[in-house]
């Protein structure tokens, strides 16, 4: 027979035991995840994720908890699409003009002047254009959960201001890794190369390039004002970002999960896109208080630039189907007839 005081040892153990084994159990229910992106801490995009990750949270009672890595942490652009198809990487936040080659449909955002206003890439991105976009990316092991904001694009140089769209010819300017991007930009007379963003400052600093063009807010949040003098607001591009999972991801999650996972994304993208706005605003004079030069391109002049890069859309526009072009421009127009 056992002594009372083995019988409580024993009770202990079997106690601890127990709750060990509940700990683990709770541990492994925890749909752990790690969310990559290529901005700086104080760019709107990556407040925008830590506010994602803390929402799904809460929604999800802890049963979902996702991790950041900003700043390229866990490599460049393509490298994440390509972790994230693996199902190495579970989410990504950024740019997809590094698959667009192979999903043609994704380079009519690199077509110049698609889009006017913010308010303009709004309603096309969220509608059933937007959502089928999205969802074309499930044949590459991909789960598409919003468009999360996006921004319009400037031109920043070492060389010269430019004032024409004569003086942009012969500079030497990085472009996004995408077949419209490369020729539009050599049909404005510039010598394009397609370059990893990663790669963008130090290519920069020691002049192997003469500028690029990104977002004003992204130009500050990246310090470019240290390897840039002059800026040109052309606003020639917009480019959306969107918000993916991998499909191994997602499956593992419930039904139940999915859903506050795909809500809390879209309350996120109604607080990202106010904020790329709101900064948009103001950056341009916190550019020049670190000694930019700006400039804005003269409206004739971005009509010259239009007319070059137009037989370059018109090829585009066939390649990525005609029939597709036409649905967003008829968007466009809708939403443009809407706001007469």
């Amino acid at each position: 027979m056992k002594s009372p005081t083995r019988r409580v040892i024993g009770k202990a153990l079997a106690a601890t035991f127990l709750l060990a084994c509940t700990s683990i159990a709770a541990a492994q229910d925890v749909k752990k995840a790690k969310l990559g992106h290529s901005f700086a801490d104080s760019h709107p995009r990556a407040v925008a994720m830590k506010q994602f990750a803390a929402g799904v949270a809460k929604a999800t009672n802890g049963k979902v908890a996702i991790d950041v890595y900003g700043s390229a942490t866990l490599g460049s652009e393509d490298k994440m699409l390509i972790a994230v198809q693996s199902g190495v990487q579970d989410l990504y936040l950024g740019a997809v003009s590094p698959i667009a080659a192979r999903k043609k449909e994704l380079q009519i955002f690199d077509f110049p002047f698609l889009f006017g206003t913010d308010a303009e890439a709004a309603y096309v991105l969220d509608g059933p254009i937007g959502r089928k976009l999205l969802d074309g990316l499930g044949d590459m092991n991909m789960h598409g959960l919003v468009w999360a904001g996006g921004a319009f694009r400037n031109m920043s140089n070492s060389k010269r201001p430019l004032n024409t769209m004569a003086d942009m010819k012969g500079l030497k300017v990085r472009v996004m890794q995408s077949p419209m991007a490369l020729a539009s930009f050599n049909a404005m007379g510039m010598n394009a190369v397609p370059m990893a963003f990663t790669e963008v400052y130090p290519a920069l600093e020691i002049k192997a390039l003469d500028g690029y063009e990104h977002p004003v807010v992204d130009m500050y949040a990246n310090k470019m004002f240290e390897v840039q003098k002059y800026l040109t607001i052309t606003n020639h591009v917009y480019t959306p970002v969107a918000l993916v999972a991998s499909r191994k991801w997602w499956g593992s999650l419930t039904p139940e999960q999915q859903a506050a996972v795909q809500k809390v994304a879209e309350e996120t993208r109604t607080f990202e896109r106010s904020e790329e706005v709101r900064q948009a605003a103001d950056v341009v004079s916190q550019l020049k208080d670190k000694g930019m030069s700006v400039t804005e391109m003269p409206a004739s002049e971005l009509e010259k630039i239009r007319s070059a890069v137009q037989p370059v859309i018109d090829k585009n526009s066939e390649t990525i189907g005609k029939e597709f072009v036409q649905s967003v421009y008829g968007e466009l127009q809708k939403f443009r007839a809407g706001r007469r």
